[in-house]
């Protein structure tokens, strides 16, 4: 077993976070996450559209056991109690996943209460129900509120920078995400390899454990993660490949068929973003080249400056991959899954992932020469 300051911080089994990964339905994910002695974290983002994005909010309800009916707020709330209800035997850990952008503010707020006002109601929560990771914005705004409720906090940063910003937030634990990553990745190009120890340095000192992601997807980049000075690691694409994923079946094979280079860049709503290789994607690719050349020049643009059909493309693309139309379909993920070939249960994942991780670092002192 290996334990790190991030088991320690959340009483989780392995130093491992299934990532959110919005604005897609993961509940059921979270659930076999948790269970398995990682940190579990469901999605929220998807909750914003129930009118422009229908099919990701009946996702939602239909995976959460909640009502078409209902509200973000009822549906998250309906969410929540279900992950404890199938989480509490196995003492699983779990959070929500929230951005925090300018542009989603006030819904954000919303969904953020919600959850104080869930774990408030019902205390026994407290020990399973830890968590609120916030992402895609400013972390200093929301100090006062995430604090104050008791919840142990995350933030992801791309850049150093950020996580100076997360510093003065009062941040719990940091996770510095590396352009490796799937869907929405930083207008620079930093990846793991330098993002992370880059951040570990910079915090040096602040006793704020920071957790690599970008890339992590086995017992080597877990390893990798730790020997540069991580606390855990942050999986994504990993866990969209599994069994229990809620993610579409279609989605999931192009995953584990993905080959060598088998990911790209493009716009993706809020910048940019990356996607699996498909004709569509290549397609989705030269538009962005046309109409968002920020994308590829680090210059951020936006909704006034972006043709609209560009982004209705985009969706189109995703509700493409809803209805299971795999020619129209454009389906995210991290450059590492070319290094995914299978799609296991979480449980049998996640204990692999752990053996060959600790393999490794049990060989780390072979390396030292005597004397």
């Amino acid at each position: 077993m290996i334990k790190t300051r991030l088991t320690e911080l959340l009483g989780i089994k392995h130093p491992i976070i299934q990532a959110g990964m919005g604005p897609f339905s993961n509940n059921n994910l979270c659930v076999a996450a948790a269970n398995a002695g990682v940190l579990g974290l469901l999605s929220t983002s998807g909750l914003f559209n129930k009118e422009e994005r229908p099919w990701i909010y009946k996702a939602f309800v239909e995976t959460g056991e909640a009502s078409m009916d209902d509200d973000m707020a009822g549906v998250l709330e309906t969410v929540l109690k279900r992950t404890y209800r199938l989480t509490r035997d196995r003492g699983g850990v779990f959070g929500i996943n929230v951005m925090v952008s300018a542009e989603v503010k006030d819904k954000s707020k919303v969904l953020i209460d919600t959850a104080i006002k869930v774990r408030e109601e019902n205390p026994e929560m407290r020990e399973h129900f830890k968590v609120i990771f916030t992402s895609a914005g400013d972390p200093v705004p929301w100090r006062e509120k995430i604090k104050s409720a008791g919840f142990t906090w995350l933030h992801v940063v791309p850049s150093v920078k950020g996580a100076l910003r997360c510093r003065k937030a009062g941040v719990d634990c940091i996770v510095a995400s590396g352009h490796e990553g799937g869907f929405h990745i930083s207008w620079e190009p930093v990846h793991s390899m330098v993002l992370l120890p880059a951040v570990v340095d910079a915090l040096a000192g602040s006793d704020i454990p920071v957790v690599g992601a970008g890339g992590f997807c086995d017992g080597k980049t877990l390893a990798a993660a730790l020997a540069l000075g991580a606390a855990g690691a942050q999986m994504g694409t990993r866990f969209l490949a599994t069994k229990e994923s809620d993610f579409h079946p279609i989605w999931k094979e192009q995953v584990v068929k993905a080959e060598d280079r088998g990911t790209l860049v493009a716009r993706g709503v809020v910048g940019p973003a990356r996607w699996l290789k498909t004709p569509s994607s290549l397609q989705h690719q030269k538009n962005t080249l046309k109409m968002s050349p920020g994308v590829f020049l680090g210059t951020p643009d936006d909704f006034t400056t972006v043709p609209p059909e560009l982004i209705e493309n985009e969706v189109e693309g995703i509700k493409a991959v809803y209805a299971g139309d795999r020619e129209k379909a454009l389906m995210a993920a991290g450059e590492c899954a070319q290094r995914v070939g299978e799609l296991p249960a979480v449980q049998d994942m996640v204990d692999g992932i752990m053996k060959e991780a600790t393999e490794i670092v049990r060989r780390f002192p072979k390396f030292l020469a005597d004397g």
